[in-house]
């Protein structure tokens, strides 16, 4: 696909997004004020619980260890708690921040923007960099899955002076992938397509599933994903942000076509998940300069999956 083609397709895909999935403007939310969070550092074994006022949102998250500055991003629908176990490990050697994205955990919820602005990549990645300053970094390296390594690619795309060091975890690029529909993506990332849907319809159908999943929950870590996966506001929240990811996202993306990461970036994916059915290294090498990557044993969340195999990676990435 040349460059008109897709800037065609990416324009064709916000049109669908803008006249027929987005949330009315008449229903849009004012902004909420996050509410006290709840501590999660039961989870995380000598961190301090944090909430950092962003330009445009209040984070949510977590600090711990000491030297150099590791920021960690969690995917959809989790929140920071998704790096219980790797954070701890890699705390021996770094000051370790995990964050809720915007929208999600116990992060506020902005209004939505026009055109789903606020939960678009560019602005949750100004979040990030934003915490990292609150905490005196200047410079560090990101990794993120899922969700949050959409997030590390705006940050090192928008950031480049800013970001060391990038992992990501079990994603192809957006752009790659919208402009590459097949049925197989179709079938396998139908969620993606559901989640576009006019409101309330998708926010009421994950309401009745995350209901039922915290009805369900035994176990600690089942019941902290569920409290904050039930909560109405983090549901419409993160639609806004596979709204965003049609429509605004593309546009930044298109805008970027012809820059590449240009600090070293390792690509991790699960050996048997959906990921691993495209070339993931040969499209990663077209958007990075210096890519780097291998597929990993274990499901699509990696570093819950096989922990000490991420661990490992992070800290050969770190090394350089």
């Amino acid at each position: 696909m040349n460059r008109r083609d897709w800037l065609a397709t990416v324009g064709a895909t916000a049109a669908c997004v803008g006249a027929g999935f987005s949330r009315p403007e008449a229903q849009t939310p004012a902004a909420t004020p996050a509410p006290a969070a709840p501590d999660t550092t039961r989870f995380f074994p000598g961190f301090t619980s944090f909430r950092v006022k962003t330009t445009g949102a209040e984070i949510n998250g977590v600090i711990g260890g000491s030297g150099p500055p590791l920021l960690l991003l969690h995917g959809a629908p989790q929140s920071h708690i998704t790096w219980r176990i790797v954070a701890p490990k890699l705390a021996a050697n770094y000051t370790v921040i995990a964050t809720d994205l915007r929208g999600y955990g116990d992060s506020s919820k902005p209004a939505d923007g026009e055109e789903h602005a606020n939960y678009s990549k560019r602005a949750m990645a100004l979040d990030q960099v934003e915490v990292m300053r609150h905490f005196g970094f200047q410079t560090f390296p990101v990794i993120g899955q899922d969700r949050g390594g959409r997030v590390a690619q705006r940050l090192m795309l928008d950031h480049p002076n800013v970001v060391t060091a990038g992992a990501v975890l079990d994603i192809i690029p957006t752009y790659y992938l919208y402009t590459h529909v097949t049925l197989d993506f179709v079938q396998s990332y139908y969620h993606w397509f559901s989640y576009l849907r006019r409101a309330p319809a998708p926010e009421n159908e994950l309401k009745t599933q995350y209901d039922a999943q915290l009805a369900r929950a035994t176990s600690d870590v089942q019941k902290e994903y569920a409290r904050v996966m039930s909560n109405p506001e983090t549901i419409h929240a993160m639609c806004e942000d596979y709204r965003a990811s049609a429509s605004i996202d593309l546009t930044h993306d298109a805008a970027d076509l012809d820059t590449k990461i240009a600090c070293p970036l390792r690509v991790l994916w699960a050996e048997k998940g959906v990921v691993g059915r495209y070339d993931v290294m040969g499209i990663w090498r077209e958007r990075a300069a210096r890519a780097t990557g291998r597929s990993m044993p274990g499901g699509h969340n990696l570093q819950e999956d096989v922990p000490a195999l991420v661990e490992q990676e992070i800290r050969d990435l770190l090394r350089g």
